[in-house]
């Protein structure tokens, strides 16, 4: 029959093109459903464009900065409209690349809205049609969006979320981002490094408070060097929008304070999209605004599964990506293992970037773990100083015991891409000993895990 399928995947982002792919890899005949635009929110509103706006301040600061390099750049200037359409461009690129791979690997796209229900079958609804689809499995990987607070409520104009942050007619002379996640932090560079007055105002003791706390002391000293004030132990109580610009009431742990700027960027955190999915009908069980799975994504009813950030995992791109491949591998009865997500990398593009993976030093104590920490600051490294990126640091943590390579925690330039060292290493169950006498090349920035491995074992050369 025309409307049934193997598997159907509801939602096309990270989680939902990547399982629909990995399923008609195995031989099922496969559909996705998507309401908007292939890629979901990481292609087209997330990861994708945020980094193209990134590298725009990237290189805009290389110009300010272009004498440190023994250059002159008597006139440069910066065209926003014309970075937001770069991102805009970069991500309809990045959708039109999954459109591809939908038809390269076969797979039906069911354009509208996807709605699950009993019998195992899946309502697509566009405009005023509605067809109904069913399926053997069928995976739901519909994602999350900005979260709102009461105290803050969006009005896409004032008091904005990520979505219009990327997508602004006109830069604003002073920001105010709520929230030092990796959404608050990444937009705060950003206009930062575009000419934006920027203040952060986070809730927690100190900004990343996810990450090692010497990361998130050294990104506040990164921060603060190049401007931006930054706010902790702090709370938006309320938000004025009368007039022009907005008020912002701030709480501090000494005072109240009033903020005023042209905008206020809300980024704390994320909700689900769970609503007209259907799932109370069918009573799949959800827990905290999550959708309860076991170690391989199936839900309390059979045949419906759940990935990404829907479920209790870390909500990452990257994750979602890896549930929904373990997800389809377990329905074709191949022999796979749960997630280790102890050991997913995390990782913000933010300038200094951060990445991380496995325990932080406080965590390692807390587990009452006997502990070898190694660090070393990329000021010592010869390929950071010659690129002129020498703030940062690598810092590895070991069981003192058996040698485990227990975390790994980077600040400085292009470190997200060199935390899979640590992931693979950790994967491997690799021994400090053996990245210690694994030999790196010179000069590069990943000398620098090898010298904080030798750092922890008291066989530094360089410090």
């Amino acid at each position: 029959m025309a409307n049934s399928y193997d598997i159907i995947v509801v939602g096309s982002g990270p989680g939902g093109y990547v399982t629909a792919i990995r399923a008609s890899q195995l031989g099922f005949k496969t559909a996705v459903v998507e309401k908007e635009s292939l890629g979901g929110v990481c292609l087209n509103w997330g990861c994708i464009p945020t980094k193209a706006l990134l590298k725009s301040a990237q290189v805009f600061e290389y110009l300010k900065h272009a004498s440190d390099y023994g250059l002159t750049v008597k006139e440069y200037d910066k065209d926003f409209d014309a970075v937001v359409n770069r991102s805009r461009n970069v991500a309809a690129g990045m959708s039109k690349g999954v459109q591809f791979l939908m038809k390269k690997n076969k797979i039906d796209v069911l354009e509208g809205h996807g709605k699950v229900l009993a019998g195992k079958k899946v309502s697509v609804t566009s405009g005023k049609k509605e067809s109904i689809y069913d399926a053997k499995h069928i995976i739901i990987a519909t994602g999350a969006r900005s979260r709102e607070l009461p105290n803050l409520p969006q009005d896409g104009k004032k008091v904005i979320g990520y979505r219009k942050a990327m997508t602004l007619d006109k830069q604003p002379k002073k920001m105010i981002v709520v929230g030092s996640g990796a959404i608050g932090i990444e937009f705060a560079y950003f206009y930062n490094a575009m000419g934006t007055e920027v203040t952060i105002v986070e809730y927690l003791d100190r900004i990343v408070p996810v990450e090692d706390e010497e990361v998130s002391k050294q990104l506040e000293r990164s921060f603060k060097k190049n401007g931006i004030e930054i706010l902790t132990s702090a709370e938006v109580t309320s938000v004025d929008t009368k007039g022009k610009g907005v008020k912002a009431t701030v709480k501090t742990k000494k005072e109240e304070i009033t903020l005023q700027a042209d905008l206020v960027l809300s980024a704390v955190g994320i909700k689900t999209n769970l609503e007209n999915l259907g799932l109370e009908e069918i009573g799949i069980a959800i827990d905290r605004d999550k959708i309860m799975v076991n170690d391989f994504y199936q839900t309390n009813q059979p045949g419906y599964y759940a990935i990404g950030d829907i479920t209790a995992g870390p909500a990452l791109a990257h994750v979602a990506s890896a549930e929904g491949i373990l997800c389809v591998e377990k329905i074709a009865g191949m022999h796979v293992e749960p997630l280790d997500y102890g050991n997913i990398p995390g990782c913000t593009y933010c300038s200094p970037e951060i990445a991380s993976v496995g325990l932080t030093e406080k965590q390692a104590l807390d587990k009452g773990l006997d502990i070898k920490i190694g660090k070393f600051p990329f000021s010592a490294s010869g390929k950071a100083q010659a690129s002129g990126t020498s703030d940062g640091f690598v810092k590895v943590i070991f069981d003192a015991k058996y040698g485990e390579w227990l975390g790994c925690h980077m600040i400085g330039a292009g470190v997200t891409d060199m935390i899979a060292e640590a992931v693979v290493g950790r994967k491997l169950e690799t021994t400090g000993h053996e990245i210690l006498k694994a030999v790196h090349p010179h000069p590069t920035m990943s000398e620098a895990v090898m010298e904080a491995v030798a750092d922890a074992y008291d066989e530094v050369i360089h410090l």
